[in-house]
């Protein structure tokens, strides 16, 4: 199982999504890519953001395109992940290294569904426990 990042929907979402990215993706089976329920709030909150106008209907309406294709495929923050995420703050904290409470979420989900994390913020995820992947540089 492969979760995608923020930025790795987010890519999706863009008129001309980079040929790496898109590349990346149709070379895994379209069942073992999930996302979760923080990138999706990520998502919504940019969008509730953006003032009304064509534009802002546009990338709505392809966010509801890009998100609707992972029907049941959302993981969410439970219980197994809160547990994890005060391991991996904590973690990082300690080592100098603080971390932003939604890349540690997303990381904890990952770590309570055994998954990798697509990302191209590597960075912010080292240390979590988590395989990283970037699609950016496969």
């Amino acid at each position: 199982m492969i979760v995608l990042d923020t930025n790795v929907v987010s890519e999706l979402m863009r008129p001309f999504p980079d040929t790496a990215v898109t590349t990346w993706m149709g070379a895994h089976a379209r069942e073992s890519l999930v996302t979760t329920a923080i990138t999706v709030a990520e998502i919504r909150f940019g969008l509730a953001r953006l003032r009304d106008g064509r534009r802002a209907t546009e990338l709505r309406q392809l966010a509801d395109e890009v998100l609707g294709a992972f029907p049941g495929q959302v993981l969410p923050f439970d219980t197994a992940a809160a547990g994890l995420y005060g391991d991996i703050a904590a973690a990082r904290e300690r080592g100098g290294h603080p971390v932003d409470a939604l890349d540690a979420q997303i990381a904890a989900i990952c770590r309570a569904h055994s998954a990798s994390l697509a990302t191209r913020n590597s960075r912010d995820f080292v240390g979590t426990g988590v395989e990283l992947l970037d699609p950016w540089r496969a």
